[in-house]
């Protein structure tokens, strides 16, 4: 969907590595008791009827869903408006520069799944498929929504792969530090962690809010890794750097028609700037820059020698290299950027505006060099359904 390809939602810092319009706001009154919005019901079925035609009478439908509402306080989606609800959640998604995929991503109707270890087997799979052998598909995996008889499950993580991380008792860091919050949750639970750098932590599920989570080690065949190396200096593999290959976004609640569904992992495929400009380089994730800096043996006494701009690029292109040469699907940030203007064309051609938060927009690497950074974009409708949402709880 991502192309955050990510697309990074689950930060408040712009760029980075985590996939949707992100509005923090509550989406009513019935956010958290499963009722359905019988306005924004009725609005999905003519926008779904309108953009796919031929599939039935509208009049029909809107009646049905209305009557299904005013019965059981909720309705329920058909495959092909779930399918096409999920794809334009993320054509809606204000922050992410990948949009031009939003058609092709998988859409996996998981509805019936409620339990703990069925929503995990369901995630390790939604891996497998999605990693592709490295040719990485824009993949969603739908789990029951909220009702009012029955609170839908949750997955604790904010995505599926993820690495720990900790403080030493000297106080230095191991892992990432993003995730030192999940990584204590998980210890809680009774996971038990290795003092590397990058731990795969382990996936938590929750069948229904207030409910201890349950949590599972990933497969060894979920988890598609690539070590990282550059083309030109054999010292970069001793760092013994690596990323994983999926980016799945896994605690953001799905909007579609009023319904919600907080358990609804999805994925598109990285940007190396999010890998090699956020993640790998910010001073409160793993801050490598220094590290590179020496290894090139660059000048760190002034900023004025831009030996952080230096060793920024050099590992960003360690990190395209690399993924390139392990045959992972990634994209850069100056085609990515390209691309995004042809989304905009081509849903301004149909009628549509593409809203775009500026800031998430232009990558944080060279913005200036890329085609999104000289122009403005439409204005974000905090209000704009479907969409993914922050989860609540």
């Amino acid at each position: 969907m991502p192309v955050s390809s990510a697309c990074p939602y689950t930060s408040s810092t712009p760029g980075r590595d985590v996939p949707a319009a992100v509005a923090r706001v509550r989406s009513g009154p019935e956010a958290s008791s499963g009722l359905a919005d019988r306005r924004q019901a009725e609005s999905f079925v003519r926008q779904f009827h309108h953009e796919q035609p031929g599939e039935g009478d509208v009049e029909r439908r809107v009646r049905a869903v209305l009557d299904e509402i005013d019965r059981t306080g909720t309705y329920e989606h058909s495959p092909a408006e779930l399918a096409f609800g999920a794809r334009v959640a993320w054509r809606n998604a204000a922050r992410c520069i990948g949009r031009l995929y939003w058609r092709s991503m998988v859409v996996r109707d998981l509805r019936h799944l409620t339990d703990a270890d069925a929503i995990a087997a369901a995630c390790f799979e939604h891996l497998r498929l999605a990693g592709n052998g490295g040719r990485i598909r824009p993949t969603l995996s739908v789990f029951a929504p909220e009702r009012p008889d029955r609170p839908a499950p949750r997955i604790v993580n904010d995505q599926l792969v993820r690495y720990a991380g900790h403080r030493t008792a000297d106080g230095d860091w191991i892992g990432d530090p993003r995730t030192s919050l999940l990584t204590a949750r998980a210890r809680h639970l009774g996971w038990k962690r290795d003092e590397e750098a990058f731990q795969t932590l382990p996936l938590m599920v929750q069948e229904r809010p207030g409910l201890r989570p349950d949590w599972y080690e990933l497969p060894d065949d979920t988890v598609l890794e690539v070590p990282l190396r550059h083309p030109d200096h054999a010292w970069f593999a001793e760092l013994g750097l690596r990323w994983y290959a999926v980016p799945a976004i896994s605690d953001m609640t799905l909007e579609i028609g009023g319904v919600r569904y907080p358990a609804a992992p999805f994925n598109g495929w990285y940007m190396g700037t999010e890998i090699g400009a956020r993640n790998l380089a910010d001073p409160e994730r793993y801050d490598l820059l220094p590290v590179v800096a020496d290894r090139l043996g660059l000048d760190r006494t002034s900023e004025r020698t831009l030996w952080r701009d230096r060793a920024l690029v050099e590992l960003n292109v360690a990190v395209l290299h690399s993924y390139q040469e392990a045959g992972v699907t990634m994209a850069d940030h100056h085609t990515e950027s390209d691309r995004f203007l042809r989304h905009i064309a081509q849903e301004t051609r149909l009628g549509r505006s593409t809203p775009a938060d500026w800031s998430w927009i232009v990558p944080p690497i060279s913005g200036s060099a890329t085609s999104v950074f000289h122009r403005y974009y439409d204005p974000v409708d905090p209000a704009v359904r479907p969409a993914f949402l922050p989860r609540e709880a």
